[in-house]
C-alpha cells in the first residue's frame, strides 16, 4: 500500500524529467515554449496517471508503464542498468517496487541494498536468514527484492 506522499512525490519527480528530458530540448529547438504549453499539460495529468500505475496494485500494469516511461526517459541501445543511486530516486523505488529490475534477474548485493534502501551488510544478513534469495550465479534475485518491497509495512522485518 503506497501513501499519498509516495503518489505526489513521485508525480513531482515524473513531471521534473519530462520537462528536463523531453520539453526543455523541445524549447531549445522550437526557441519559445509557446507551442509547448498543451503539451506540457497534458503531460503533467498523465503524470499522475503514470504514477498511480506504478504504484498500484496490478503488477503487469506497472511493469508495462515503467518500461514505457525508461524508453522514453532514458533512451539508448543498450538495456537500462540504472547507477545504484537512481534506486534511491522517486521513480527508481516506484520501479523496484512494481516491475523490479528493467534488464537482471539478478543484482549485486550493493545494488539489491540500493533498491531496498538498506546497507549491502543489511542485504547479506536477509540472505542468510532466508529472506531474500541468493541467484547460483551470484547476487540476489530481483524478483526476491520485488517482493520484499511488496510486503506489507508493518511485516517487513
Amino acid at each position: 500500500m503506497t501513501t499519498t506522499e509516495e503518489h505526489v512525490e513521485l508525480v513531482g519527480a515524473l513531471v521534473r524529467l519530462l520537462e528536463t528530458r523531453v520539453l526543455d530540448p523541445l524549447e531549445i529547438l522550437l526557441a519559445s515554449d509557446e507551442p509547448l504549453t498543451p503539451i506540457k499539460d497534458r503531460l503533467h495529468v498523465e503524470a499522475e496517471v503514470w504514477a498511480a500505475q506504478l504504484l498500484g496494485p496490478d503488477r503487469r500494469q506497472a511493469a508495462r508503464t515503467a518500461a514505457k516511461l525508461i524508453a522514453v526517459l532514458f533512451p539508448g541501445d543498450e538495456p537500462f542498468d540504472p547507477p545504484e543511486q537512481w534506486w534511491r530516486t522517486p521513480l527508481g523505488r516506484a520501479v523496484a517496487r512494481g516491475a523490479g529490475h528493467p534488464s537482471a534477474t539478478a543484482v549485486s548485493y550493493s545494488t539489491a541494498g540500493a533498491m531496498l534502501g538498506i546497507t549491502r551488510q543489511g542485504v547479506h544478513d536477509l540472505v542468510k536468514r532466508g529472506k531474500l534469495d541468493k541467484d547460483p550465479g551470484g547476487g540476489v534475485t530481483t524478483s526476491s527484492i520485488q517482493a520484499r518491497l511488496n510486503r506489507p509495512k508493518e511485516s517487513t522485518s
